[in-house]
């Protein structure tokens, strides 16, 4: 169990924002290094905004209490992770096939790119005090939903962003009898947040320097080539 004394509302989105990298960056979408960029600070940043809005939402005028309350806090931080999780998993596939399907990549190396992202943002962001998450268990279960991923399809549409808003509801450390209520109004917050996430990203997606840089790359790989 966490052991902190919270005096304060910035003291304990402190706790809750640790090990999560929020960090902004502008710029173009041109290299698999800005995309991959993009996708785990705006997956940090939408689980952070669903999961701490709902918690604050629903507790309204109790809100100022959860600061004193180790367990609320203990399942907070349980619950960031899932959260982070489930977004990671969902901006992670869509923002593959948004940028790279296009570029000519067979599906084999889309689920290597979208792999390698979701591994490295779990890296990034997993809490190691949080015992009741397993990165391990995470990328498993992102394996097996890369093997059934319709990488022309769903995946480069909204309807690919199914884990995220489950998530917010399910982990949220909420009372199962006042969730019942909320399911529809949470889940559309979610999906509502990553429409504008969705939006910068194709705003800021430069296919033809994409393109240009993961040729470059590739002839740099390549046995032989000039170093």
């Amino acid at each position: 169990m966490l052991n902190f004394e919270l005096s304060k509302v910035g003291e304990y989105w402190r706790l809750f924002a640790s090990g999560f990298n929020f960090r902004r960056h502008s710029g173009p979408l041109d290299s698999f290094e800005t995309i991959e960029d993009f996708v785990i600070t705006r997956s940090a940043f939408i689980a952070q905004k669903t999961l701490f809005g709902y918690i604050k939402t629903r507790m309204g005028t109790k809100y100022p209490e959860m600061f004193r309350d180790d367990n609320i806090i203990r399942s907070v931080n349980i619950a960031k992770m899932h959260v982070f999780d489930a977004c990671l998993s969902d901006f992670c596939i869509w923002a593959v096939s948004t940028a790279f399907v296009p570029t000519g990549m067979d599906d084999s190396r889309l689920c290597e790119t979208a792999r390698t992202i979701f591994a490295s943002g779990l890296a990034q962001n997993t809490d190691p005090s949080v015992g009741e998450f397993s990165a391990d268990e995470a990328i498993r279960a992102f394996d097996a939903r890369l093997r059934e991923t319709d990488w022309s399809g769903a995946a480069a549409s909204r309807d690919n962003f199914t884990k995220s808003p489950r998530a917010v509801v399910k982990w949220a450390p909420i009372a199962d009898a006042l969730k019942k209520y909320d399911v529809e109004y949470v889940e559309n917050s979610v999906k509502f947040a990553w429409a504008n996430i969705r939006r910068q990203f194709e705003k800021r997606l430069e296919r033809n320097a994409l393109g240009r840089n993961l040729a470059a790359t590739a002839h740099e790989e390549r046995p032989g080539s000039a170093q």
